[in-house]
């Protein structure tokens, strides 16, 4: 049974928002979940009043993904720049002759499958995943198969040279990562290694690719909550903005350095530890087996 009250109104403290801030801004962009850290992380520590607050804690959770849009918008601003330029030249044109035009057609397409399913199962998805042991499950599996994957394929596709049939892999992967512990991050890199794209390209589309994802969900849930709001914590939410700002941009920095001479995986041993520490908080009775 969940350890739950209900109605449970969201209090946070400036440590905490500081370091759930930190945990979003450093698992959006490496392939190890945000969402199931930011689950994991005050289920773990103990933080019942920052989980168990439903709709405080979602209403928190969509400031974070705002402040991590705002800081790989900011790193990537010369990415995003260029794509928006060819995208526009495109358009008044009613031609694509380059290939950032082409790229540019690619990301917004990408966006399709993920917006599409979030609309339609989010709800769903809030309501049936997102426990510990799912979390876990989904961290180990989904670590290896990011581990298999990248070990066998070739990097035969650069950035520019991305072709339909790869981005519509990352697209519909991007789709079917919206459950805790899977990685939007982790899911479309694997997707694009599997078909051949390099780490760096496969790395550097992903974070793009995240960007209208990351701020049409914002948006869209911003909206959709009842109730909500900063309930008196107006500094912990700007702590909050603020470090999962500058530490996603720092993540997508780190992970685009490290994927030009190292594999990935790291990242598959990391997810295997992070779902090991959550099985045996919970075969031990320390933490509570659902929430």
């Amino acid at each position: 049974m969940s350890p739950c009250p209900p109605d449970v109104a969201l209090n946070l403290s400036v440590l905490q928002a500081a370091v759930l801030g930190i945990t979003q801004g450093i698992s959006e962009f490496l392939p190890i979940s945000s969402s199931g850290h930011l689950i994991a992380v005050p289920w773990g520590a103990g933080w019942d009043e920052v989980y168990c607050a439903k709709e405080g804690n979602k209403f928190f959770d969509v400031a974070l993904h705002m402040g991590t849009f705002v800081g790989a918008a900011l790193y990537l601003r010369r990415d995003l720049m260029t794509l928006i330029r060819a995208w526009l030249g495109s358009v008044a044109r009613r031609s694509v002759r380059s290939p950032s035009e082409r790229l540019a057609w690619f990301l917004v397409l990408s966006a399709i499958p993920g917006a599409l399913v979030g609309a339609a199962f989010g709800g769903f998805i809030t309501d049936h995943f997102g426990q510990p042991w799912q979390i876990a499950l989904f961290l180990a599996v989904f670590g290896v198969l990011l581990w298999f994957v990248d070990r066998r394929a070739p990097q035969a596709t650069g950035y520019e040279d991305l072709r339909r049939s790869q981005v519509i892999a990352m697209s519909v992967a991007q789709a079917a990562a919206l459950m805790p512990g899977v990685s939007r991050s982790g899911v479309t890199i694997t997707a694009a290694r599997a078909l051949g794209v390099s780490r760096d390209a496969a790395a550097r589309f992903s974070f793009l690719m995240s960007l209208p994802i990351i701020l049409g969900a914002g948006v869209y849930s911003a909206l959709s909550l009842e109730g909500g709001g900063f309930a008196g914590q107006e500094a912990q939410f700007a702590v909050g903005i603020l470090a999962s700002a500058v530490s996603g941009a720092l993540a997508v920095f780190g992970v685009l350095s490290f994927l030009r001479r190292h594999t990935l995986g790291a990242f598959m041993w990391y997810r295997l530890a992070a779902a090991a520490v959550i099985v045996i908080l919970v075969m031990t009775d320390v933490r509570p087996g659902t929430i």
